[in-house]
């Protein structure tokens, strides 16, 4: 069994990992040139959906330092208003989990992609924009790409994102509509001069500022359990996290009226969108206004919101879809990544108890049936 996967995003890179780890052969065609070609996000949630998925299709080695590079255990969540007058809080145990089901933590995406493309090699080919599939009389699958390259298999992936050009062609009733909601990101270093103007209990978990009905903020912070290059060194060290380093990051959110116009947002250029974050926060408390003023200027990013439709089900072939390919959903909730790395150990799993069989339309049909499931229910 050959199986194509297009994207090289967390969901993509966790199935390739998976399925050679079990002898099936997977190659991964990303249109980005490089690794660092642009910015990979920022701050994300993994809970046991995630973990689980990891600690089956990882090398023990690679998922130990997933866990090693996790952000130090929050014990609480925390609601402000923008003046910083506690709404709401919640404590709970700051506990180390035993078991993959049990971890409930967050992490660099940026990090973990570096982990994902670890021992990869040339399985991951960058620069190679796909374009189209081509199905084949025989039940095999060819994509074709931009530079007019062909890749051949007997599965071919769409984990290409919310945009993704396999979704658009295998399932075209698949819609993706605009929520109306937009979401403004950024990070600052977490420096010993910003800590020291943070509230507390920044420093103990994730905090929620109500501003308006329009708009909040959330603010997360990465205070990684053990510096990734360090825990490189012990368990990988071929690994590379560049200048990883804690940052405190936050996202103004709401409705897209809250905002600049799209036109107008879309025009801006990193330094640019930072300017807008620190004219909407001006009024607010001067804490939450040195997260933005810290901040990174040219690591600002704006997005829109997109969330999928859920689909009828439809017959099973030689392509699948994964991730925000198939279930685009908010970050509100911090279910994107864990639901697209299940969907790549699900996968993955049921791909390699039909490794013998050769046909991978059966495993497939099995996978999309419960995808479809707990995927459009998220």
């Amino acid at each position: 069994m050959r199986v194509v996967i297009a994207g090289a995003g967390l969901g993509g890179l966790c199935l390739a990992q998976g399925l050679r780890g079990a002898g099936t052969e997977a190659v991964v065609h990303e249109r980005d040139a490089s690794v660092g070609a642009r910015p990979q996000g920022y701050r994300i949630h993994l809970d046991g959906r995630a973990a689980v998925a990891l600690h089956a299709c990882l090398p023990t080695e690679l998922y130990q330092l997933f866990l090693a590079t996790a952000n130090r255990p929050s014990h609480r969540f925390t609601v402000v208003t923008k003046r910083l007058r506690e709404l709401h809080t919640a404590g709970f145990p700051a506990s180390e989990p035993t078991r993959p089901e049990e971890v409930n933590t967050a992490v660099d995406r940026s990090v973990l992609r570096t982990i994902l493309l670890c021992g990869l090699g040339d399985a991951v080919r960058f620069g190679s924009e796909y374009v189209r599939y081509e199905s084949s009389a025989d039940g095999s699958v060819r994509a074709v790409f931009a530079d007019g390259s062909t890749e051949a298999g007997d599965l071919l992936v769409g984990a290409d994102g919310t945009g993704s050009r396999v979704r658009a062609q295998y399932l075209p009733q698949a819609q993706v509509p605009d929520t109306g909601d937009r979401t403004l990101y950024g990070r600052a270093p977490l420096t010993p001069q910003l800590r020291t103007l943070l509230p507390p209990f920044l420093g103990e978990g994730f905090t929620a500022v109500v501003a308006s009905r329009r708009l909040g903020m959330a603010v997360g912070l990465v205070d990684f359990r053990e510096p990734p290059q360090q825990a490189a060194a012990r368990l990988w060290p071929a690994a590379d996290f560049g200048g990883a380093a804690p940052y405190a990051m936050w996202g103004l959110s709401g409705q897209g009226r809250a905002f600049p116009s799209d036109a107008r947002m879309r025009a801006l250029d990193g330094p640019g969108l930072h300017q807008v974050a620190l004219d909407m926060v001006r009024r607010w408390h001067p804490s939450l206004r040195a997260l933005v003023e810290h901040a990174t200027p040219a690591e600002t990013a704006y997005q829109q919101i997109r969330v999928a439709r859920p689909v009828e089900p439809w017959p099973a072939t030689a392509v699948t879809l994964l991730g925000d390919a198939v279930h685009a959903m908010s970050p509100a909730r911090g279910s994107g990544a864990n639901i697209a790395l299940k969907d790549a150990g699900r996968l993955c799993a049921e791909l390699t108890a039909a490794h013998a069989a050769g046909s991978p339309v059966a495993a497939v049909a099995r996978y999309e049936t419960a995808m479809r499931d707990y995927g459009f229910a998220v």
